[in-house]
């Protein structure tokens, strides 16, 4: 394990100091030793290079803000290292960095495999509610649905340690990073880019996934050109925990055939070895050229409206509110002036904005907007006690009667919002 900067992961080291190399990422709410069982056989042929996310298994606490922050992150890592060409293997979270590498990358990803992943993960609603839920309550609900969401129930039934062993690593998880992950696949979206990438492609998926299945899989394939599916019997979100035999003989048969096309320039560490053999899973742009005149005019805000609105009210609310044909041009006024002109200003923050607009609201008793901007509120990152404070606060300036009908909706959204589905 070596010390981390702040634009760098850390990572682990393991197989011989001269083979070529094969970077592996965990998925969200992991380590590095959701591989274990993999890294006996596949360091016979190759130098294995594992890394934590920020804030999982020790690693430092350092959110980033999108999957190419991440990615970026790697790269210095690597570079760090001297490595500049390699396979690449990622699993959910850490196949949106594969993906993120083989599009901006494409010199340094010589072959790809792409476990439990897909070009858009789930809606950003539902991203951004978890990290309202994680947020209010820690990582205990994401810790106690983690079995169900990653195994199978028959796999559950036999290997009660591997469960407790899938719940402890989510508890040990920063809250902050899990959050800023969250809020990283609420953004991730590589569908209209998938025909760029040039490398070829293992996509697997376990048939009994419910989080990232078949279905994903095969858009993933059906967009890359040069990729072959394998779905994995018998295994859930987790494939190479679950059935970690099928896993590794389809990464080893994968990228035999650029085995000579990466470059290993890793140094020797001095790093204890993984223990073997491993029992099932216990660690725990330039210038313009001048010419034509420049047109100097305004862009149109609608666009970056339009972004941020959804960002912050949520896909759900916005589509509905589009979906209003007599009122479209109102919609399409407070999209391109109230989203795009006022609250993309970078001036004030987006907690900061929260609280005036719920100030105003309950001033003015909006009370349905002030349920929409509640919500919004959550997500911006104002935790159900700044808002039980905000709404104490306006009860001095805009009056008791006003405060009391704003506290009802206020307290009937935080609970809708921070209860954790069954």
């Amino acid at each position: 394990m070596s010390e981390t900067p702040t634009n760098t992961l850390q990572y682990r080291i393991d197989g011989p100091d001269d083979a070529p190399v094969l970077v592996i990422g965990p998925s969200l709410g992991t380590t590095w030793h959701m591989w274990d069982r993999q890294i006996p056989e596949l360091t016979r042929q190759w130098r294995i290079v594992r890394f934590d996310l920020p804030g999982h298994g020790g690693a430092p606490a350092r959110p980033f803000t999108s999957v190419a922050e991440l990615g970026d992150r790697l790269l210095t890592t690597l570079d760090d290292l001297g490595v500049q060409r390699f396979g690449y293997v990622g699993c959910s979270i850490g196949g949106a960095v594969g993906l993120d590498l083989a599009l901006r990358a494409p010199h340094r990803v010589a072959s790809l495999a792409l476990v439990a992943a897909s070009p858009r993960f789930g809606s950003a609603d539902e991203f951004r509610q978890r990290g309202v839920i994680v947020r209010t309550h820690g990582l205990e609900p994401m810790a106690r649905t983690a079995p169900e969401q990653w195994f199978t129930p028959a796999f559950r039934a036999a290997q009660p340690a591997i469960v407790e062993w899938a719940v402890q690593m989510v508890r040990t998880t920063d809250p902050g990073c899990y959050v800023g992950a969250c809020e990283a696949l609420a953004v991730f979206d590589v569908r209209e880019a998938l025909g760029r990438i040039g490398v070829p492609v293992l996509v697997l998926v376990g048939s009994d996934d419910q989080v990232t299945g078949p279905a994903e899989a095969r858009t993933l394939v059906a967009g890359i050109a040069d990729a072959r599916l394998a779905v994995v019997p018998g295994a859930s979100h987790l494939a190479p925990v679950e059935q970690p035999a099928a896993v590794t003989e389809l990464l080893t048969g994968h990228f035999a055939g650029v085995v000579h096309d990466t470059q290993s320039a890793v140094p020797a560490l001095a790093m204890p070895p993984v223990s073997a053999p491993v029992q099932p899973v216990a660690g725990i742009s330039p210038a313009e050229p001048a010419g034509e005149p420049v047109d100097v005019a305004r862009t149109d805000p609608y666009d970056q409206g339009l972004k941020l609105r959804r960002e912050i009210l949520g896909d759900a609310h916005v589509d509905e509110a589009l979906t209003d044909e007599y009122g479209a041009d109102f919609q399409a006024l407070v999209t391109r002036y109230a989203w795009g002109e006022v609250w993309s200003r970078e001036v004030l923050d987006r907690r900061t904005r929260s609280c005036v607009t719920l100030t105003a609201l309950i001033a003015g008793g909006h009370l349905d907007a002030l349920a929409d901007h509640t919500r919004a509120a959550l997500r911006n990152g104002l935790t159900p006690d700044e808002l039980r404070e905000v709404v104490l606060q306006t009860a001095v300036y805009c009056g008791l009667p006003a405060a009391e009908s704003a506290l009802r909706v206020v307290g009937r959204v935080i609970k809708e919002e921070t209860t954790p589905r069954a």
